[in-house]
């Protein structure tokens, strides 16, 4: 028979859980002999639970911030302003991809030919396909397959800002699955502006500490997420699909 003694008197237990789940229960006031059978036990679950505490306390601060952080960025894109913020890439200048208005304006920051058409980030399939007439099936067997970011240029480009098009009609877009640049576009339910934050010829911005100041001042918002990390980032993969089935590699 297993037991527990408490008060100097024995109490009978059927099996062994129901020992241990007493001294779980108990573990933030255990019985004196509780502690002198099993000292161990004690410390270490007390250990884990202050740390299990923390840890859960720290993700749920940090998921606050970010939906804070969401929101402001969100607020300014539906007032036509633009944003810099961390993708599943290199960190990128962003606007409603919808609003040709707020277009121009990352072209101007950039000092970018406004016939250089610029990529947008979508979070799903859904929403990639309200944005090109007809996505051809070798799209979706590319994005099934690859695990790199890839960029796609894809034919028939519409519902959206036209200084955001290409003048062949087409456009580059991109499913990202990166946790903040994905929630972004879900929660703005719109494609999202998706250029590397730099005036035109200079090096991509891996990191946030990477952005000049110039490209910072000239945006409405700058997000505050992932602004410490210091990771080798590099620009996606580049294909660009006809609607025939073609395929021509732009950027590896």
């Amino acid at each position: 028979m297993f037991g527990r003694y408490e008060g100097g008197c024995r109490e009978n237990r059927t099996s062994p859980p129901g020992l241990f789940y007493d001294i779980l229960v108990r573990i933030r006031q255990p019985p004196k002999t509780v502690c002198f059978l099993f000292p161990d036990f004690v410390l270490i679950s007390r250990f884990f639970s202050l740390s299990l505490r923390l840890l859960i306390r720290k993700v749920s601060i940090t998921k606050m911030k970010q939906e804070d952080d969401i929101k402001k960025a969100i607020d300014v894109m539906k007032n036509g302003g633009i944003i810099l913020y961390p993708t599943d890439t290199v960190w990128g200048i962003g606007c409603d991809a919808t609003n040709a208005e707020a277009v121009a304006k990352v072209y101007a920051l950039k000092r970018r030919d406004d016939s250089k058409a610029l990529i947008c980030l979508v979070d799903s399939d859904d929403r990639l396909q309200r944005y090109v007439r007809s996505v051809p099936d070798v799209a979706w067997q590319l994005i099934d397959a690859v695990d790199k970011p890839t960029t796609l240029i894809l034919d028939g480009a519409v519902n959206l800002a036209e200084n955001l098009i290409a003048q062949d009609g087409s456009i580059g877009m991109r499913i990202t699955k990166e946790p903040f640049s994905h929630e972004l576009c879900y929660r703005f339910q719109k494609a999202i502006v998706s250029t590397s934050a730099n005036i035109s010829g200079e090096p991509s911005a891996q990191n946030y500490c990477d952005i000049s100041q110039e490209i910072i001042d000239g945006v409405d918002y700058v997000c505050e997420s992932r602004r410490q990390e210091h990771k080798p980032h590099t620009p996606s993969s580049i294909v660009k699909l006809g609607i025939d089935g073609q395929v021509k590699i732009i950027r590896k």
